[in-house]
């Protein structure tokens, strides 16, 4: 017998498979066991989460999992407790907020409790039922409402802020009275709320408190502006102090948009009073 064959008739089958491919799967078995040992041991952990006893006064969602505390119940812990509905309040019947409302007419202090709302003498409950507000003719100082005093020629202001009172046409507030606006002759009321509550009529123009007549000299008009003299120069003609002088246009010149000057034609210049060619 060769050498090859001793070899091969001595070798123990046994030694063979503990030394070849057929030990992987072994491995593979006790890995794979180690990690199911530990998800047993771990699933009564995962199991007490997801199956948590659903307490007295709830349901389970409506979508996805668990449960929610029922209308009229809110979570404490792990328990779902009744809403505690205090004196003049009422149940909202919702899952959320609080649970409760106070009724019309009283507001809530805390958050457990609801008190009357005081409505001083010259107010109003207010729509929202919760606070008041004065009446017409009242303002709000502090926790009551004040009548407002008018004084003569005024009325009631509906502004909600500034003055609670504006004085009648024809009279100015002065301090907390209403005194007449002194109009001067050939002048009327405005009725600004600013500045010069009077306006002098066409053809006058204001001059230390009074309203002076327009003198409009020869060719000229009257101008309505609320500045200048009140009057303007025809055109062809310049103002001159208190007069319109007549506007001499030179030769190959006219009269510009102003009509109170006079500019060269195209390709002429002005020199020394004329209308020269140009180079």
């Amino acid at each position: 017998m060769d050498r090859k064959s001793q070899l091969t008739k001595h070798r123990d089958p046994h030694a063979i498979a503990a030394c070849g491919p057929a030990q992987t799967p072994t491995v593979m078995a006790l890995f794979l066991g180690s990690i199911l040992a530990v998800m047993l041991f771990a699933l009564p952990a995962f199991g007490q989460t997801a199956g948590q006893p659903m307490p007295d006064n709830a349901s389970a969602k409506s979508y996805g999992d668990g449960w929610e505390c029922n209308i009229g119940f809110r979570l404490n812990e792990n328990a779902c407790v009744a809403v505690v509905v205090p004196q003049n309040a009422y149940d909202t019947n919702r899952s959320y907020g609080s649970g409760w409302e106070c009724l019309h007419g009283f507001r809530r202090t805390d958050e457990a409790a609801c008190v009357a709302v005081e409505v001083p003498e010259g107010g109003f409950l207010d729509p929202s039922g919760e606070r008041w507000r004065c009446l017409r003719g009242y303002i709000k100082v502090d926790d009551t409402c004040q009548e407002i005093v008018l004084p003569a020629n005024a009325y009631l202001a509906d502004a909600s802020y500034g003055s609670t009172w504006m004085c009648e046409r024809g009279f100015e507030a002065t301090g907390d009275r209403c005194t007449a606006i002194a109009v001067p002759a050939n002048a009327y009321l405005n009725g600004s709320g600013y500045g010069q509550p009077w306006t002098c009529e066409r053809g006058f123009f204001e001059q230390a408190g009074l309203c002076e007549a327009v003198a409009i000299p020869a060719n000229a008009y009257f101008d309505d502006a609320t500045y200048g003299k009140g009057w303007k120069c025809d055109r062809g003609y310049a103002a001159s102090n208190e007069t319109c002088e007549f506007i001499n246009v030179p030769e190959n010149a006219h009269l510009d948009r102003s009509g109170s000057r006079w500019e060269c034609n195209k390709n002429f210049q002005k020199s020394k009073g004329l209308c020269v060619l140009s180079n």
